[in-house]
């Protein structure tokens, strides 16, 4: 979807299609037909845009064979699909049972990591519409913690890795004319953290291709602040490259049993739910949500934020509710002003079949019809800040 800004520019808004499993190529394929094309008949546009993810298996078939490329870009031009935007962060396995802290293998000092998003990059460059020059992909902010932190070099290699990148990036540029973004995702219980952490090591590299994804759940699990997150960003010279649209899950009053036992229904094996609170002391947290609601782990005294992607448009039942307010502020201080921070918004509401059991879809057409909404909604939002939708 597409949005004319104010000052003339154009914003897209696609939804990631990583809440559908798919590592290879055919499964790839199996999304487009089964998913993306229903929500965009459902939404009645004649073109719809998707935040693809391609797992590794998928990515190297098409780097391989180019005319396999060829053929995925006509098959997303006949399906009335578009692709502006990649979600890097996840490198395979995102399906699996359970993912768990593998989702942050391999990190920004492994080879891999910096080989699979170059492949990326000269993907995205290929599948990009005619009339679109640039791209973006969310990547992995570095590494988890640990062992991160306790390694010396990793920091330097994690650096040069990026700088190396960027280089390619420039070589990609050169030869397509299309220019492709990277954005770190700072993510609870990574090396970045917040929007805060990020800004050392993007101006260390100091590469204008090298910016930041501003996760709105993310966001809003770490308690920033929108408007003091992005006023640093731009402080110190980040670019944000891109903005993924979720809502994390809220709980105002922890040490209620029955809000421990509403929040214990979304403790689930497949995905972490790093849970955060704000102390006077500042910030305390657990990696996953059943360390937190089943023992003294975390203060109580104080609201719980747990990074779980609930959808937009349907919060929880009482007594927990959404971060959906600190999306909105976040959109407006993005897109609202005169000119736009980011181009790309992408709604990443990953976690549809890990919601407890009553609130998961049962079928494609329930799924469907839920990541219409969820768009609809962000659709709404873009509308009030005074966007047009464009055909």
């Amino acid at each position: 979807m597409r949005f004319r800004h104010p000052d003339g520019s154009t914003v897209h808004l696609a939804y990631c299609t990583n809440v559908h499993p798919a590592e290879t190529l055919d499964g790839v394929r199996a999304q487009l037909r089964d998913h993306c094309e229903p929500v965009r008949r459902r939404l009645g546009r004649d073109r719809l845009g998707i935040g693809l993810w391609l797992a590794r298996d998928a990515a190297r078939a098409l780097i391989n064979d180019p005319a396999e490329l060829r053929a995925l870009r006509a098959e997303l031009d006949s399906r009335g699909l578009e692709v502006v935007t990649l979600n890097g962060f996840p490198y395979e396995g995102f399906g699996a049972d359970e993912v768990k802290y593998r989702v942050y293998r391999p990190d920004w000092t492994e080879p891999d990591r910096l080989s699979h998003t170059t492949d990326l990059a000269r993907l995205l460059a290929a599948l990009l519409p005619d009339d679109a020059t640039e791209g973006t992909i969310s990547t992995l902010p570095l590494a988890w913690r640990t062992p991160y932190a306790d390694d010396p070099e990793a920091a330097r290699t994690a650096h040069a890795a990026l700088t190396t990148l960027a280089q390619r990036l420039d070589a990609l540029a050169e030869l397509t004319g299309k220019s492709i973004r990277i954005g770190l995702e700072p993510e609870p219980g990574c090396t970045v953290e917040t929007t805060a952490d990020a800004i050392a090591p993007l101006t260390d590299v100091g590469h204008d291709r090298i910016g930041i994804c501003v996760d709105t759940c993310h966001l809003a699990t770490s308690f920033e602040d929108p408007g003091t997150a992005l006023d640093a960003l731009a402080a110190a010279g980040v670019r944000v490259v891109k903005s993924q649209l979720s809502a994390a899950l809220h709980a105002e009053h922890p040490h209620l049993p029955e809000v421990r036992t509403a929040l214990a229904a979304f403790a689930e094996p497949r995905f972490l739910h790093q849970t955060r609170t704000r102390t006077a002391a500042g910030l305390r947290g657990t990696d996953d949500l059943d360390e937190a609601v089943t023992g003294r782990a975390l203060p109580d005294s104080t609201p719980w934020r747990a990074h779980f992607h609930v959808p937009l448009h349907a919060p929880p039942a009482p007594p927990l509710t959404s971060t959906l307010p600190v999306l909105r502020d976040t959109l407006a201080r993005l897109v609202g002003g005169p000119a736009p921070l980011t181009r790309h918004l992408e709604v990443e509401t990953y976690t549809w079949q890990a919601l407890p059991a009553e609130l998961r879809p049962r079928t494609r057409t329930q799924l469907a019809d839920g990541i219409a909404a969820e768009l609809t909604l962000a659709r709404d939002l873009l509308v009030d800040l005074g966007l047009k939708e464009l055909p």
